[in-house]
């Protein structure tokens, strides 16, 4: 795989992370603001798409590829479904939506997307801040990499791959990749 396709760490709380998709942008826009399309490679749940108002995302990784496959025993809780909250800190329409991930499971961190016209593609960066520690850094770097990957596999009009088994390969990768390109002293 190749090394652009990883997550990074920007900060002791912040990872970054790109793909480059077909466009035009409108359709990257659709697949990050449309449940019928973000429940593709993501999770469900309706928004408006102004600041301030709610987000509900409704994850179901079983249903992102045509083999469900099992979640690791930690997060056998997510089986059946899992549900995300947060509020929408900025709309841009289609350039830039960010919000709160995960109010309802106590201290919010906050996911933030890009989206930028390269020719026929678009550059999508999505930014993961307020993260807590080592594990929650490597747990989310892994989930963004193998829901993005499955964006990719969706607009390129492939089949992806069993989430789990996908997101438990790219966590342990993570586990060695973000401590060696950690700017210099985090979280070593």
């Amino acid at each position: 795989m190749n090394d652009s396709a990883y997550a990074v760490r920007v900060s002791e709380d912040t990872v970054r992370i790109e793909r480059t998709l077909p466009g035009p942008i409108e359709r990257v826009w659709a697949y990050l603001t449309e449940s019928d399309k973000r429940r593709q490679w993501l999770a469900s749940g309706d928004m408006t798409l102004r600041v301030g108002e709610p987000v509900e995302l409704l994850f179901r990784h079983a249903e992102l590829s045509e083999a469900p496959g099992d979640p690791p025993p930690r997060f056998e809780a997510m089986k059946e479904g899992h549900l995300n909250t947060g509020h929408i800190t900025a709309c841009e329409p289609p350039r830039l939506l960010a919000y709160t991930w995960g109010e309802n499971h106590g201290d919010p961190s906050a996911v933030r997307f890009e989206l930028v016209e390269r020719g026929h593609a678009v550059l999508l960066t999505v930014i993961h801040t307020r993260l807590d520690g080592r594990d929650t850094m490597r747990s989310v770097a892994g989930g963004w990499h193998t829901h993005l990957d499955i964006l990719a596999d969706r607009m390129h009009g492939r089949v992806s791959p069993d989430f789990w088994t996908a997101y438990t390969k790219l966590e342990r990768e993570y586990a060695v990749r973000l401590d060696t390109n950690a700017p210099s002293g985090l979280l070593r």
